[in-house]
């Protein structure tokens, strides 16, 4: 039987949990409910009622190849677009996630990184294939926004600012070779089966777009749609995502995984693919052959991005690692909705 000394403390550790648990509900909102997907709020606060935010991914490396010098030119981005918040399109760690709710990388990799004062705010995550390489409970936990307050990660959410919303979706999970390799092991708590996982997320994200009312809609996931990087398309995401995207007028398809900058326009929609995979190690060289038409930008290097929107314009800027900017895209939307592109 425990003494009166002992039952103490672990009343006080159940207390001390139980507050997390309470203040993280808080903040993040109300729990999921089945068959929708979790909502955040984030207010328009700037007199013109415009958002800007940047976008990084593919970036774990504990400030290594470049990864520290891409952090600097955010935060000076970041001041001087007054950024609302940070998205990241993930692998947030390399090269096998995280070992846990006190692995030293979150830390290492994140906090020490990111220091810049205009970098201080929410950070919307999404994991990436290396982060399910490792402890992946350990990304979702409220124990690592308790150290840093700006962490948000989740496998799928929406974000709603008043003219946008902004869908992420957890793509690792579609890719069949994942679950064959023998090179390394997944974290697959949570996805299993499979098959039922991604048919109700897929209903979730297609009812999610369908009812939003929002003036632009953006989808964030860490795999390529279209890409002409190492890795090219990702079959499972052209074959059962890109249809619900296009039926619901997405405007921005937003990813990360390709180690690289990269603007591909749709020939026969609105909707564009971004990818934003320079946060730390860039592969040179790596490009496929692509309609020239179509691929607006393709940087080998490393760098990360920004977005500008207001309720009828939407400019898109990619800078590479010493802030320079390398391709500039913007459209805009009358109060109809009819959309234009504007070449820069």
């Amino acid at each position: 039987m425990a003494s009166p000394l002992q039952y103490c403390r672990r009343l006080l550790v159940i207390v001390r949990i139980t507050a997390i648990l309470i203040s993280t509900a808080a903040m993040f909102g109300s729990l999921r409910a089945a068959g929708e997907l979790q909502r955040f709020q984030h207010p328009i606060n700037k007199v013109d009622a415009s958002l800007s935010f940047l976008v990084v991914g593919d970036w774990g490396r504990k400030g290594a190849y470049n990864q520290s010098l891409v952090a600097l030119q955010m935060g000076q981005v970041g001041e001087s677009l007054d950024i609302d918040f940070i998205i990241s399109t993930g692998d947030n760690f390399y090269d096998d996630g995280l070992t846990g709710v006190d692995d030293l990388a979150f830390v290492d990799s994140f906090s020490s990184i990111y220091t810049a004062p205009s970098l201080q705010k929410q950070w919307y995550t999404v994991l990436g294939n290396h982060d399910y390489r490792g402890d992946v409970q350990a990304q979702l936990s409220p124990v690592l926004n308790n150290l840093d307050n700006r962490w948000l990660c989740l496998r799928s959410f929406i974000v709603n600012s008043e003219i946008v919303d902004l869908f992420f979706v957890d793509t690792t999970p579609f890719v069949d070779k994942y679950f064959t390799e023998e090179d390394h092991a997944y974290d697959w708590r949570g996805i299993l089966p499979r098959e039922a996982y991604i048919s109700n997320l897929l209903k979730d994200v297609g009812l999610a777009l369908n009812v939003s009312n929002a003036k632009w809609k953006i989808v964030v996931g860490h795999h390529t749609i279209r890409s002409a990087g190492h890795h090219g398309d990702t079959d499972e995401l052209v074959a059962q995502l890109l249809p619900i995207l296009q039926a619901n007028n997405v405007d921005l398809y937003i990813n990360g995984h390709d180690h690289c900058l990269e603007h591909i326009s749709s020939p026969d929609s609105q909707l564009q693919f971004l990818t934003s995979g320079g946060g730390s190690k860039a592969w040179r060289g790596d490009v496929k052959p692509w309609n020239n038409k179509q691929l607006k930008l393709y940087y080998d290097g490393q760098g990360f991005m920004s977005l500008q929107i207001t309720e009828t314009e939407l400019d898109v800027m990619f800078y590479d690692a010493f802030g320079n900017v390398l391709h500039r895209w913007s459209a805009s939307k009358r109060a109809f909705s009819s959309f234009q592109r504007k070449k820069k």
